[in-house]
């Protein structure tokens, strides 16, 4: 045990030390850009006659500066610096990357930042780009790129790249086929582990990830695995198929990718062969792809809750960022004014008795808070595939014997504070009323509002939030008032 918690601290410590040296690399590129900024203006705002020559030894050399220090980083590390200035310091750090880096650091910057780089290229440079990947790279890159640069690149490829790239593009966008990968390391049943050693030999390297080798016959039909660990520590002179492992995970291309992930995280999985309908080999699905898609996943399901429909970046001009948040805030825009109607409906009760003003924000937002809770939970399990449509009913009264117990408890201690405030045992009674009726309200909106869309073929997040503060805050304060108006006026 003890030396678990010690890894587990080296690990957290690694962590750490990654995180805190990114954000040292992006402080001094930020820097190096500010002063090039600086000295270049107060050298243009100079007069001479060797001015010209002057700005131009100054921007080389600060320029020389920062591609120095943008030359060894990893191109994950270059993306996060991009993402992180604004688009004209952006710009001026991309035009210095090498490249030959150019598509690696594409396929690592996010949907929004990709835009405004792809957009700064030439045609020649978006080509080129795309020519240094491989062909399931360029399908995640594809949808972005220029048609005209598409075609380009088309041309050049070989038969087999532009079947592979075909197939690539042809899976939706969230099954296994879209992040499965081509570059694999195959071999035969019959032939002996002295055979496959010299073949393995004759590779620069192995591709990324390989922990086993995919076992296949002459029709590419996928027969076993055989682990690196089983290779590596058996008698050369032993055939393959001896060895090989018949029982393992394989996936097809037309999976979901979610079920893939699942699967990856059950069985501690870094590889596992994807296969056609009629069993051929025809690629393979890696832990790193996996990971990328599981974080894709809870970027875009955090954003969906939130009513934004895509990834913003957070130095888009403000009409690209209008547009992203437009729609959810107006629906926001119209349930406020639904609320605001509640309230004025009892303008009278409010009038007579002041203390309803001052509590009924305390209704709708513990609604909210409870409701939020709930939505969060059965989205969570619906992404993890614990949950389907036809569970509503068994969920509903669980969520709904919760918010009884919760509303019977802290409605009563806010009765309590009620009475005790405005010495009004009646309204102490109305308050813990409101609180529990809110409460079943935002149970019953938490487990109906993502089943229901789920059901229906939508995104079970989208726009969860604002939803459910609507209905509690209209609700909320409908109900609050309502038993207000019946009982103390």
């Amino acid at each position: 045990m003890t030396d678990l918690l010690r890894r587990r601290t080296m690990s957290e410590d690694t962590q750490l030390s990654d995180t805190e040296d990114l954000q040292e690399r992006l402080a001094e590129v930020q820097t190096l850009l500010a002063r090039h900024k600086l000295v270049e203006g107060l050298v243009r705002r100079q007069e001479g006659p060797r001015h010209d020559i002057v700005e131009d030894i100054v921007h080389k050399q600060h320029l020389n500066e920062l591609q120095q220090k943008l030359e060894p980083m990893h191109p994950a590390d270059i993306a996060y610096i991009l993402e992180a200035l604004p688009l004209d310091e952006r710009l001026i750090a991309w035009d210095l990357v090498k490249a030959e880096r150019d598509g690696e650091i594409l396929l690592e910057v996010s949907d929004a930042v990709r835009e405004t780089l792809i957009e700064s290229m030439e045609r020649t440079e978006l080509v080129a780009a795309a020519e240094t990947l491989d062909a399931d790279e360029l399908a995640d890159l594809a949808p972005d790129l220029p048609q005209g640069v598409i075609d380009d690149v088309f041309r050049g490829l070989s038969v087999e790249e532009r079947e592979q790239l075909r197939a690539a593009m042809s899976y939706p966008e969230e099954s296994v086929g879209s992040i499965m990968d081509f570059d694999m390391v195959t071999v035969r049943e019959d032939i002996s582990l002295e055979v496959v050693l010299r073949y393995l030999r004759q590779f620069d390297e192995l591709p990324d990830h390989t922990d086993q080798l995919f076992v296949v016959d002459r029709n590419e039909h996928l027969k076993g695995v055989l682990p690196l660990n089983i290779l590596l520590i058996n008698d050369v002179d032993v055939e393959v198929g001896a060895l090989m492992q018949t029982d393992f995970v394989e996936l097809e291309a037309d999976d979901m990718a979610d079920e893939a992930a699942k699967a990856f995280e059950r069985y501690d999985l870094v590889s596992a062969p994807v296969v056609d309908p009629d069993g051929r080999l025809i690629g393979r699905v890696t832990v790193n792809a996996v990971v990328d898609f599981i974080r894709e996943e809870a970027e875009s399901e955090q954003l969906a809750q939130a009513g934004l429909r895509e990834e913003e970046d957070i130095f888009a001009s403000v009409w690209d960022s209008v547009k992203n948040r437009w729609a959810w805030l107006a629906v926001n825009l119209v349930t406020a004014f639904l609320a605001s109607r509640v309230i004025g409906a009892f303008e009278d009760s409010i009038e007579k008795l002041v203390a309803l003003a001052a509590l009924m924000p305390i209704v709708a937002g513990i609604g909210g808070n409870s409701g939020n809770q709930t939505i969060t939970m059965i989205v969570r399990a619906i992404a993890m595939g614990q949950v389907q449509p036809d569970a509503m009913r068994r969920l509903l009264r669980k969520e709904l014997g919760v918010a009884t117990i919760n509303g019977l408890i802290w409605g009563s201690l806010l009765g309590l504070a009620a009475w005790w405030l405005y010495g009004n045992p009646k309204l102490g009674m109305v308050m813990t009323a409101a609180m529990t009726l809110n409460l079943l309200l935002a149970a019953s909106a938490g487990v109906g509002i993502p089943l229901l869309r789920q059901k229906f073929g939508a995104d079970p997040a989208m726009g969860g939030s604002v939803m459910i503060t609507a209905l509690t805050d209209s609700g909320g304060f409908f109900i609050f008032l309502g038993l207000a108006t019946l009982l103390l006026m």
